[in-house]
C-alpha cells in the first residue's frame, strides 16, 4: 500500500498554539468548576467525600496523559507503514483491559472503595464518595480514549478537532454543573466531568471515522501494547506522587498548610500544562520522521523550553505583586490577607520547579521517539524513594517553601536521568542551554517586576511590569529565544 499522501501540514508551533488554546480553555473551566464548588458548599464532609472519589479521577486522567505521549511515535510510524488501524486497535484493546479493573471497582464496588477513600471521615463523606464514583470513574475511562483518539488524528496532522472536542466537552460540562447543582447538589459536578469526558471522546473519535487510513490487517500485539502504556504511565504516576509526598509532609505544619500549597502547586501546574505540554505532544509525530541526531534532541529540547519559560515568568511576576488580590477575588473572603498572600508567594517559589518540569515535559515524549524507554519504571521507583528524604529534610528545615524546594530538586534530579538516557551530548548541550534560558529569563522578570513594584503600587506595577518584561524579552531575542521561535516555525 502506497504511503499516506502528506497534506499540507501545521508548524509545531501553530500546532502548539492550538493545543495550548484549548489547554487554557478546559484549565479555564476546571478552575471554574473548582470555584463553584468553593462558593456553593464551602469546606465539610461532604467535599471532602466529592474530592476524595476526584483524586481517583485525577491519577487516571494523568494515565490518560502518559497515553497520549506513548502512542503518537507508533500510530505515526504505523500510519506511514501502511497499518494504521491494526496499531490504533489493539492499543484501544490494551487500554479497555487497563481500564477495566477501575471500572469494576468504581462502579461495582463503589460503596468498598469509598470507605477506603474516606477513612474515618463522617458518612456523609463516604455516601457522596460512593456516589461521586459512580461518574468519575467512567468519567476517567473516556479520557483515556480520549487520549488515544486524540494521538491518532494527530498521526494524521490534525491536532484542532481533538482541541475543540476538550474545549467543547469543559464548556458543555460546566454548564451542566451550573445547571443542576441548585437542585442535585455536589453531585452534579460528577455529572459534567462524565459529559465533558464523553464529548471530549465523541468529537475526535467522529473525525476519525470519517477521515482515518486504515491500512492493511497485521498482528495486533495487545499484550505489548500493556507493557508500552505501563513504562509510559510509570515516571508520570510518581511525577504526582512527588507532590503527594510534599503534601504528607505539609500537613505537619498547621492548619491551612496543605491547603496553601495545593493551590500553589494547582496554578504552577496549570502553568507548565498550557505551555510545555501543547508543544510536546504535538512535536512528537514530526520528530518521528526526522533522524533524531543529539544536536537535534537537544535543540529540540533547548528551543521549546525556552518559548515556554517567558510566559510562566511573566505568570509568576504577576502573582509576585498581586497574588493576593487574585486569590481572593478567585476563592473568596477566606482567603484575604495573609493567606492569600502566602499562596502568590509559593507560586513564585515554585518558579523553578516549573522550569525544571519544562524540561521534563518536553523531554519525556522524545524518549519515546528514540524508543529508549526501559529505564522509565526503575527512575519512576528511585525519584520516589529520593524524594521521600529530601522533603523530610526540607520541609523540616524551611517549613512550607521547603516544599517548593524539595519538589524542584527532585524534578531537576529526573530531568538530568532523562537527558542522560537519550545521550551524554544531550545531557551537556541541554543542560548548558536550559540553565543560561531559565537564567536569562528569570533575571528579565525580576529587572521588570522588581523595579515596578517598587516603586509603583501593586496593581499599576504588575500591568506595567509585564509590558516591560515583554520588552524586555523582544531586546534580549538574539540570544536565543528569536531562533528558538524560528527553529518551532520550522517543525513540521
Amino acid at each position: 500500500m502506497p504511503k499516506p499522501s502528506a497534506g499540507p501540514r501545521r508548524s509545531t508551533l501553530s500546532s502548539g498554539v492550538l493545543t495550548a488554546l484549548s489547554l487554557v480553555v478546559v484549565t479555564g473551566l476546571s478552575a471554574a468548576v473548582g470555584v463553584v464548588i468553593a462558593h456553593e458548599f464551602g469546606r465539610g464532609a461532604e467535599t471532602d467525600g466529592f474530592f476524595a472519589a476526584y483524586g481517583v479521577f485525577l491519577v487516571l486522567v494523568l494515565a490518560a496523559g502518559a497515553v497520549r505521549v506513548a502512542v503518537l511515535p507508533p500510530l505515526a510510524r504505523a500510519r506511514d507503514e501502511g497499518v494504521f488501524g491494526t496499531v490504533l486497535a489493539s492499543y484501544a484493546l490494551a487500554v479497555a483491559l487497563a481500564a477495566a479493573p477501575a471500572l469494576a471497582v468504581g462502579v461495582l464496588a463503589g460503596d468498598w472503595a469509598a470507605g477506603v477513600l474516606t477513612g474515618g471521615l463522617p458518612a456523609p463523606a463516604s455516601e457522596t464518595a460512593a456516589e461521586a464514583l459512580l461518574f468519575l470513574v467512567p468519567a476517567a475511562a473516556a479520557h483515556l480514549f480520549a487520549a488515544l483518539a486524540a494521538s491518532a488524528l494527530a498521526a494524521h496532522d490534525s491536532y484542532g478537532t481533538a482541541a475543540a472536542g476538550y474545549a467543547l466537552g469543559s464548556v458543555l460540562g460546566l454548564a451542566l454543573i451550573l445547571w443542576r447543582v441548585g437542585e442535585d447538589g455536589i453531585v452534579a459536578c460528577a455529572w459534567g466531568t462524565l459529559l465533558n469526558g464523553a464529548v471530549a471522546l465523541a468529537v475526535p473519535l467522529a473525525a476519525l471515522a470519517v477521515r482515518s487510513d486504515w491500512g492493511r490487517r497485521a498482528r495486533l500485539g495487545v499484550g505489548a501494547r500493556l507493557v508500552e502504556l505501563a513504562r509510559a504511565a510509570a515516571l508520570p504516576f510518581v511525577l504526582q506522587a512527588l507532590f503527594v509526598v510534599c503534601l504528607r509532609f505539609a500537613s505537619g505544619l498547621g492548619p491551612g498548610a496543605v491547603t496553601s500549597f495545593t493551590y500553589a502547586y494547582l496554578v504552577a501546574a496549570a502553568l507548565v500544562a498550557v505551555t510545555a505540554s501543547s508543544l510536546g505532544m504535538v512535536s512528537s509525530v514530526p520528530l518521528t520522521r526526522a533522524a533524531l541526531s543529539p544536536e537535534r534532541s537537544s535543540r529540540h529540547i533547548v528551543s521549546a523550553s525556552l518559548v515556554s519559560f517567558a510566559p510562566v515568568a511573566a505568570a509568576a511576576g504577576v502573582f509576585a505583586l498581586v497574588g493576593d488580590r487574585i486569590v481572593r477575588l478567585a476563592l473568596g473572603p477566606a482567603y484575604a490577607g495573609a493567606a492569600g498572600g502566602e499562596i502568590g508567594r509559593l507560586i513564585v517559589l515554585l518558579g523553578p520547579w516549573m522550569a525544571v518540569s519544562i524540561g521534563v515535559t518536553i523531554t519525556f515524549p522524545m524518549l519515546f521517539v528514540a524508543g529508549r524507554v526501559r529505564g522509565l519504571p526503575s527512575l519512576a521507583a528511585a525519584a520516589l524513594l529520593v524524594h521521600v528524604a529530601v522533603a523530610w529534610v526540607a520541609v523540616d528545615a524551611l517549613g512550607l517553601d521547603g516544599a517548593a524546594v524539595a519538589l524542584a530538586l527532585s524534578t531537576a534530579a529526573v530531568l538530568a536521568v532523562l537527558l542522560v538516557m537519550l545521550s551524554r551530548r544531550v545531557l551537556l548541550d541541554a543542560a548548558r542551554g536550559l540553565g543560561a534560558g531559565a537564567l536569562l529569563t528569570a533575571a528579565l522578570a525580576l529587572a521588570a517586576f522588581g523595579l515596578a513594584g517598587a516603586v509603583l503600587p501593586a496593581v499599576v506595577a504588575a500591568a506595567l511590569g509585564a509590558a516591560v518584561f515583554a520588552a524586555l524579552l523582544a531586546v534580549a531575542s538574539r540570544l536565543g529565544l528569536q531562533q528558538a521561535w524560528g527553529y518551532l516555525r520550522t517543525l513540521d
